[in-house]
């Protein structure tokens, strides 16, 4: 089996990696820092594809499929996993390049990174892409609007996707993680109910994806606070999320 991955070199891209290479798994492994990458495949058993880049970069992960592609052959999966956090408020003019950072990242790096595998997989008739949405996109949490905002419309895209590709052999997976136990979520000042560690998301994310199950939330206890909050009535939900914390401004991206 052959996957591409991307936010590989930390959190929950690294446990994916580690998980799959351990299973026999030949990864092509994309990130933006190099040296966390070569650190982390000096420990992986197998031979492994690396790729420092951007996911906002299109041309480059264009490149680096072309290369795999070359090397190993179409891969079976593609995760687009890369993603960034910060906390931002509209009213602060000086947030509005991490609005856009993070719309660029979670949403158009996604669509970078299967774009370029798709025609491969419909030539050969099988494949499944798989976007790492988040349970924050469900409803827009104050402070996080930025985060919120891109992946509801990750989850919107990753539905959209799915329906243009029906029968052409390629699944499309929605994840929605809860809170796991990553560099992303250890600065959040407030509690976390569910915290995953890394390696047990990683764990039941590819039982999930082998399943080919089309949307799945992880932890499945906050499939149901997930549910809760869709029909949460507004009034209730603003009064409640008022008063709830928020991720701190001016993280570094």
């Amino acid at each position: 089996m052959r996957i591409f991955l991307t936010g590989a070199s930390s959190g929950i891209g690294a446990a994916l990696a580690r998980h799959y290479a351990a299973v026999g798994v030949t990864l092509g492994l994309a990130a933006r820092h190099q040296r966390r990458l070569s650190d982390l495949v000096a420990e992986l058993p197998g031979v492994h594809a690396t790729y420092s880049l951007d996911v906002i970069d299109a041309p480059a992960l264009h490149a680096a499929a072309t290369d795999f592609i070359a090397q190993f052959g179409c891969p079976d999966i593609v995760i687009a996993n890369a993603g960034i956090s910060v906390g931002t408020l509209t009213s602060e003019v000086e947030d509005l390049p991490g609005f856009r950072r993070v719309f660029e990242t979670n949403v158009l790096g996604m669509v970078h990174t299967f774009a370029p595998f798709i025609q491969a997989m419909q030539a050969r008739g099988s494949g499944t892409l798989v976007g790492i949405a988040s349970v924050a996109g469900i409803r827009g949490l104050p402070g996080a609007g930025a985060y919120s905002a891109s992946k509801a419309a990750v989850i919107a895209y990753l539905e959209a996707l799915r329906v243009e590709l029906r029968g052409s052999g390629i699944q499309v997976v929605t994840l929605l993680p809860g809170y796991v136990a990553t560099p992303m979520t250890a600065k959040n000042p407030y509690p976390m109910p569910f915290l995953l560690p890394a390696d047990v998301a990683a764990r039941r994310f590819a039982r999930a994806i082998s399943r080919g199950t089309s949307y799945s939330v992880i932890p499945w206890q906050m499939g149901w606070v997930a549910k809760f909050l869709r029909w949460l009535p507004n009034p209730l939900f603003d009064a409640i999320f008022a008063r709830a914390g928020r991720k701190p401004r001016g993280l570094d991206l």
